[in-house]
């Protein structure tokens, strides 16, 4: 007789409400939602195989199986998104029956309900600025006087001098092109905190990421209300008309399911 290859609780996102699946279903047909204390558990049935912890642990070394999972993970959380709030748990989360994901539910629930509560009519939407580093710099020479006058002196002056003024000019210029890309950076993420009700700074990803020729010079994330969110994008998009000429490019994508705004669920690893 053929052993029952023993199943794991695999965790995507808690609601307030009772969730429709209907969309997510088509992504990993054994989807359903685990109901205690009042929340809903979306979940599904992963083999132990797969997503034990050292099956899991052997997976995550293969970065084409983490990148295909990680996707479904984040697709799946997105389908509930679109019909109620949610809370968002990161890939992998699992639980070796559904009664210690109710023990969780329960030790959790007045946070969770109240990360709930103030996620409600709220979504989160991405800020990401990207720089012309070559193209800001040659705005940055062609319209500074003190850089101008040093390359005329440049031109006029014996090698050992042109070397030091030389070397003068292109600290001027990094110390200007820094101040620059400060200035779009924290102006843009001001004003945008301004129409939001949270608002974060991650950290930059690398062009291998990011698959871009520009720099990231901004990686925010904003929770905004979403009535309002028209006019946060007028924002973003008066933003991209000032600084466009400077070699900045601004990306604004939303709505996301509100990772970095759950606070505990953010903070800690739960499991069980």
């Amino acid at each position: 007789m053929q052993s029952v290859e023993k199943q794991l609780i695999y965790l995507y996102c808690v609601t307030a409400v009772s969730p429709t699946l209907k969309e997510a279903v088509r992504l990993v047909s054994n989807l359903y939602f685990v109901y205690h204390v009042d929340l809903f558990a979306i979940v599904s049935k992963v083999a132990e195989s797969k997503f034990g912890q050292e099956s899991l642990a052997a997976n995550m070394a293969d970065l084409e199986w983490v990148k295909t999972k990680i996707s479904l993970h984040e697709k799946i959380v997105e389908a509930v998104l679109t019909n109620t709030c949610v809370i968002p748990f990161k890939f992998a989360t699992l639980f070796s029956t559904e009664e210690s994901l109710k023990a969780m539910l329960a030790e959790y629930a007045e946070e969770f309900k109240a990360i709930l509560k103030k996620l409600k009519d709220r979504e989160e939407w991405g800020v990401k600025i990207y720089c012309d580093i070559g193209r800001l710099k040659q705005n940055l020479v062609n319209d500074n006087s003190e850089v101008l006058q040093i390359e005329n002196k440049i031109s006029s002056s014996s090698a050992g001098t042109a070397y030091f003024l030389k070397k003068k000019k292109d600290e001027m210029i990094k110390d200007t092109l820094n101040k620059r890309i400060n200035e779009c950076g924290q102006e843009s993420f001001e004003l945008l905190k301004e129409l939001s009700i949270e608002a974060c700074v991650n950290r930059l990803l690398p062009k291998e990421v990011t698959d871009r020729k520009e720099d990231m010079v901004l990686n925010s994330a904003f929770l905004v209300k979403k009535l309002e969110v028209s006019d946060f994008i007028n924002m973003v998009d008066t933003l991209k008309i000032h600084y466009e000429s400077q070699g900045f490019s601004f990306d604004c994508t939303g709505p996301w399911p509100p990772y970095n705004f759950c606070g505990l669920v953010k903070e800690k690893v739960i499991s069980g």
